[in-house]
């Protein structure tokens, strides 16, 4: 199981540095990397779930306006990039190899049923599902007890240790900016452990790894890899949580 790994790289919303973000190509281009996990985000498009990270479509895809505002089936007729369409969760689980894991990032409303119901159809999945929405993952959490969730922090406070162990949660994903020693050491003390993004520098990556954080999120998995970040002269045991 990918997210049982003691470290792992994690293409950010496939490989969003180097092809589509968000696109089967580019979860396809993650794997091909040698990705341990790939990380997506969901909108509720009617009763499915469609990879995209905004919630308008301008910035990603050849349509406009908000996604709400669209059938599913008229979303599947734009370029999200190089001609490829936006997919639906379920074609992303399908098109990745099972010792692939992905982080499913809840991102717009109501999203947090369907992908409980979905994840029925996947029980050999593995799946972490995260989200900035820490209500939707306690909403998430009622319908699927058994999958693994974590809460994103874009900024570190007093209660996100707290937010993390009320959840039941394994891991707290936190941006790179925000990521010290002593509040990796406080995370370790309770317990968590921490996924970074979004890290694009290989020499970023060495640093993150010597503070014992277990994951991270990149753009570019074709050079921020476990190889690149742990040798030569820094071994994966070197850089395991203090």
């Amino acid at each position: 199981m990918a997210f049982a790994d003691p470290q792992l790289i994690i293409g950010h919303r496939g490989a969003a540095g180097i092809s589509p973000e968000n696109t089967l190509p580019g979860f396809i281009k993650a794997q091909e990397c040698g990705v341990q996990a790939v990380e997506l985000d969901v909108h509720r498009c009617g009763d499915r779930l469609c990879v995209i990270h905004d919630e308008t479509l301008e910035r990603t895809t050849s349509g406009a306006g908000p996604i709400a505002n669209w059938d599913p089936s008229e979303l599947r007729q734009l370029d999200a990039g190089e001609g490829a369409s936006i997919p639906f969760l379920e074609e992303v689980f399908d098109c990745l190899s099972r010792d692939i894991g992905i982080n499913v990032e809840l991102k717009g409303t109501g999203t947090a049923q369907p992908l409980a119901k979905l994840l029925h159809h996947y029980p050999d999945r593995d799946v972490l599902v995260s989200s900035f929405d820490h209500q939707a993952l306690f909403d998430f959490q009622r319908l699927a007890t058994d999958v693994p969730v974590a809460p994103l922090f874009q900024r570190w406070s007093k209660d996100s240790c707290k937010i993390a162990k009320e959840l039941n949660a394994e891991f707290v994903n936190l941006a790179r900016r925000a990521v010290n020693e002593n509040r990796m050491r406080e995370i370790g003390n309770n317990g968590l452990r921490c996924l970074v993004y979004t890290v694009n520098e290989p020499a970023q990556g060495r640093e993150l790894l010597k503070y014992g954080v277990s994951g991270i999120f990149t753009d570019y998995p074709d050079r921020i890899t476990l190889a690149a970040l742990t040798g030569p002269g820094l071994s994966a045991a070197d850089t395991s949580h203090r």
